[in-house]
């Protein structure tokens, strides 16, 4: 495939719905660090000055408008994620319950799914349109269309999403799978439209593209829509919306995608030998062929297990934990900032784990990591359960934000050592499939318990809206006075948001007698614990110490 190649230098990571990290649901995450150099030769100033050489001499070449391309492009890419992975859910668990942001949750799945639709955006094109073109632009412009029309609906439907989270489910599931073609596309077309010399900024135009549109989507649109920083930082009067509305959002993206997609069609040409590179690369039947020959390895079949089932002891406490601290009380825009904090922390100190996963047990900190991340789901559960009551403190703040980033860190061990290893066994005859194959599993493995999750965390909820009784004054005939008790209006379930917002205004108490929060989150870390111990840790240190031409399916490359 003609992304492949690309492929064979990094690893793929989460595309869930796990909220708060970009770097957990996004692509960049495939691009992130290069593993395959050794870090261990370079020290922090000299990379900093290194990097800054680097910007001063791209400035300067041929192709630094093509950089600035691909930049666009991928920020482009980031606006929907920012959007169904970050702000979404956050405004919908304002009024919905978990199981219902859960349905929402399945409009991430395009993301963890591409790989088998991916052969066919490399293998059918319009030659003299340009073979990456005649994807990019209709996809764009599909996009356009539809941020504009949900522009003109969406805050409609947000208001009211009990009624209408289908639809929205759909929509964006929509723009997702959208979203994912154009990075098939995108990806490929950074192979041929960087010259060889600055074809290792394709992975810095990614990660500042990506990332950029994302915190638009997620951090900035969050602080602007919620009405108290609105009312704190920018209106002088009190107002009942926030500065930005989703709608209008999303129609000055629609404008975006269609300005960015008239200079692609009308100004930058696909060379010839851009359209034709990868001809010789596999084509559609070929390429589901080699997955399967892959799939069939002796090893392949607990490595893919390993990598289907590994994430599920972390799902609950990446996918709501944040979600219920905004439950609690937590305002949107300081769980924006925790977010916006944490992504140069990720970023720092995954250059260093990457130097750690450097030695013959390549593994060995992904499985620390492994128990590191259950101990951070521990810690995530006793910070929502010390929720101030009287509202938010500095302190709190400070305890939320170390522990999304301890959480990260975890994470970012993981991504990095799971890269080394995946880069160390695939095959280099077809190592951007092979690759891809693993990653597709290992997005799909963060992706797939979120539905579940989520859904499990309402049926183990029990709360109901309970009413005070009511008395008022009588007479009876004799003269004197006395007091009835009214009828006790009848309880009702508050497990949704907005349930328990009308048991408030309508004066009862909503009484929680089980939170499924911490009984899934109970249930996923006992489970992840003795799957690791009876699993996960055996199955992985022995297939690290198989010889490197097990995992091979090309002949040549068995030799």
């Amino acid at each position: 495939m003609g992304r492949d190649s690309n492929e064979e230098e990094s690893a793929h990571m989460d595309v869930g719905i796990t909220i708060g990290s970009s770097r957990e649901h996004s692509p960049e995450r495939k691009y992130a660090f290069q593993i395959e150099e050794d870090p261990r030769s370079h020290d922090t100033a000299g990379v900093l000055g290194r990097t800054a050489q680097k910007w001063r001499r791209l400035y300067n070449n041929k192709d630094f408008g093509n950089i600035v391309l691909l930049i666009s492009l991928y920020w482009l890419q980031g606006i929907p994620l920012g959007l169904a992975h970050g702000s979404i859910p956050f405004l919908l668990k304002e009024k919905l319950s978990f199981a219902q942001v859960g349905l929402f949750s399945l409009a991430g799945y395009p993301y963890s799914l591409k790989l088998f639709w991916s052969p066919f955006v490399d293998s059918l094109y319009n030659r003299s349109f340009g073979r990456r073109k005649s994807w990019i632009v209709p996809i764009q412009l599909a996009l356009a269309l539809a941020f504009w029309w949900m522009g003109t609906h969406i805050d409609s439907l947000v208001r009211n999403p009990a009624d209408s989270i289908h639809e929205i489910m759909y929509l964006f599931l929509l723009i997702v799978f959208l979203g994912a073609t154009q990075d098939i596309a995108v990806d490929g077309w950074a192979l041929t439209l960087l010259s060889k010399e600055n074809l290792s900024y394709a992975s810095t135009c990614q990660t500042v593209g990506i990332n950029c549109g994302y915190f638009l989507s997620f951090t900035v649109f969050l602080a602007l829509n919620s009405v108290e920083f609105s009312n704190k930082y920018i209106f002088s009067e009190p107002r009942v919306e926030g500065f930005l509305q989703l709608g209008p959002y999303m129609a000055f993206w629609a404008a975006m995608y269609v300005v960015v997609t008239a200079y692609l069609a009308l100004f930058k040409a696909e060379d010839a030998e851009e359209s034709s590179a990868g001809d010789a690369d596999y084509g559609i039947v070929e390429t589901y062929k080699t997955i399967w020959r892959i799939c069939r390895l002796p090893h392949m079949q607990q490595l893919i297990a390993v990598l289907l089932f590994a994430k599920i002891g972390f799902i609950a406490n990446d996918s709501t934990t944040q979600l219920k601290l905004i439950e609690r009380g937590l305002h949107r825009e300081d769980m924006a900032l925790a977010v916006l904090i944490d992504f140069p922390v990720q970023i720092f100190f995954g250059y260093y784990a990457a130097r750690w996963s450097q030695g013959a047990s390549k593994m060995r900190p992904w499985r620390i990591a492994f128990i590191l991340r259950l101990m951070c789901g521990v810690l995530a559960m006793v910070v929502v359960h010390y929720f101030p009551q009287g509202g938010l403190t500095q302190g709190y703040f400070y305890a939320v934000l170390a522990t999304n980033v301890a959480s990260s860190m975890a994470k970012t061990v993981q991504f990095v050592g799971i890269s080394a290893f995946i880069t160390q066994i695939a095959d280099p005859a077809i190592g951007g499939t092979y690759m891809t194959l693993l990653n597709t599993l290992s997005n799909f493995g963060g992706t797939w318990p979120v539905f579940f999750i989520m859904r499990a965390i309402d049926y183990f909820s029990s709360a109901s809206c309970v009413f005070p009784a009511e008395a008022a004054p009588t007479s009876d005939t004799s003269g004197g006075g006395g007091t009835a008790l009214l009828a006790v209006r009848q309880p009702y379930s508050c497990v949704a948001q907005e349930d328990r917002a009308r048991c408030v205004a309508d004066g009862g108490v909503c009484n929680v007698r089980w939170d499924g929060y911490y009984v899934v989150s109970t249930l996923c870390g006992l489970f992840a614990l003795v799957l690791f111990f009876g699993f996960i840790r055996p199955t992985v240190l022995r297939l690290e110490r198989l010889p490197t031409h097990v995992w091979r399916v090309s002949k040549a490359s068995r030799m």
